[in-house]
């Protein structure tokens, strides 16, 4: 896949003098992201595909041994296929069109279904005629208050409801499964063993001996104002619950990680169009790249940059408003960014790499769809143990600045 490659994003900068927001991807950081997981969880990775789209993500996280990928629908399913035809995929929308049903199972070999509601599987048993090798894995629903999405006030079944919802499954012939989400952006690691305990109360009282289980996603990345714990956490809560289940050998376990795979293999670099006193005004914004500033509250880190020009050591609470003639295209906080900031300047945002460029419209005219390479770390929040201060590590030089 052609796409130009630079060092670090000052260089991106420097060389193209970008007047439209610009996705710095690390393809190296995505390939370690992808190990760990690979080395880390003993089952099944499967990429969430919502979380970013991008055909090298998807063909880089394929590269790296990651062969398996969550999508919700056939779209999703289509450009995995377009990564590799040996890709495979999970249709784990809980509520599916029929069509799609239909599609994904004759056209792209699609085995593996979710559904939290009896007349999905209906659905299943009147659009798929043959059901030998297909699984359906049941979703329930998990205790909230520990994710900054909560995605089971809109998907997950009651304990009772899943119980009779897998002995339907097995009675009508599919493999039977269950699956959960402890949400997105999880804070705490325990959530996963509060989920496998309702596990284990699900399979004793349905007396179906599982084919599959699925644990989600959830696994969090850093932001300047969230810190979530290590993901060796969750790693090692998971390993822990799944022990205590005591599962058959045959049954395969399955994750379905997406942003801690991918927010910190891309950051975004803008422009700033105008300043007014404490206020500027760039060239993306919420209806764009920063969706997620309003929907989960996540700041990014930030910094300037002004390349062969001196810019101010201090810095000050700016607000920050999109491009768009919309008077809520603005970010629901403030950003530490220096003093001197000004019309023509460029600012890299990190931790840009999850729920992004997926989330962009056209709204007002307006569309971020530039990428570009770089071999350049990370640009991340980092705590100082030391200080206790927050601070992040700088793309260009890989040191870390003080915010």
């Amino acid at each position: 896949m052609n796409m130009r490659h630079f060092v670090h994003t000052d260089a991106v900068v420097a060389a193209l003098q970008p007047g439209h927001p610009v996705y710095c991807l690390r393809p190296a950081e995505l390939q370690a992201a992808a190990k760990r997981f690979l080395e880390s969880f003993s089952g099944r990775v499967l990429y969430a595909v919502k979380c970013n789209p991008h055909p090298l993500v998807l063909k880089t996280l394929f590269d790296a041994g990651i062969h398996n990928f969550d999508t919700a629908s056939l779209g999703e399913i289509a450009l995995v296929n377009e990564v590799d035809t040996n890709a495979v995929s999970f249709f784990m929308h809980p509520i599916k069109i029929r069509s799609e049903i239909v599609d994904s199972y004759k056209k792209y070999n699609v085995k593996h279904f979710v559904i939290d509601h009896i007349d999905e599987l209906r659905k299943l048993q009147q659009e798929i005629m043959d059901v030998r090798g297909v699984a359906v894995l049941v979703r329930f629903a998990t205790p909230g208050g520990v994710a900054r999405y909560e995605l089971s006030r809109k998907f997950g079944a009651t304990v009772d409801d899943a119980c009779s919802l897998l002995r339907a499954v097995r009675d009508a012939g599919f493999e039977p499964g269950l699956a959960f989400h402890v949400g997105s952006q999880c804070h705490s690691p325990d959530a996963f063993l509060s989920a496998l305990l309702l596990t284990g109360a699900i399979i004793e009282q349905s007396g179906v001996e599982l084919r599959f289980l699925d644990v989600g996603g959830g696994f969090p990345a850093p932001y300047f104002n969230d810190e979530p714990p290590p993901l060796s956490e969750y790693f090692r809560a998971i390993k822990l619950g799944i022990q205590e289940l005591g599962l058959a050998k045959q049954c395969t376990i399955m994750c379905e990680p997406g942003r801690a795979l991918v927010a910190a293999a891309c950051s975004l670099i803008v422009q700033v169009l105008l300043r007014k006193e404490d206020a500027i005004y760039i060239n993306d914004g919420v209806y764009h790249s920063f969706a997620e500033t309003v929907t989960g509250g996540l700041k990014p880190p930030v910094r300037l940059i002004r390349p062969g020009q001196p810019q101010a050591e201090e810095t000050g609470e700016f607000t920050v408003y999109g491009p768009t003639c919309d008077n809520t295209d603005c970010l629901p906080y403030r950003l530490p960014i220096p003093v001197d900031v000004r019309e023509g300047d460029w600012l890299e945002l990190g931790q840009m790499g999850a729920y992004s460029n997926a989330m962009a419209s056209k709204f007002n005219g307006f569309h971020a769809d530039t990428f570009v390479t770089v071999d350049a770390l990370p640009f991340l929040p980092e705590t100082s143990l030391a200080t206790g201060t927050t601070q992040m590590r700088n793309s260009s030089s890989n040191t870390s600045v003080s915010q």
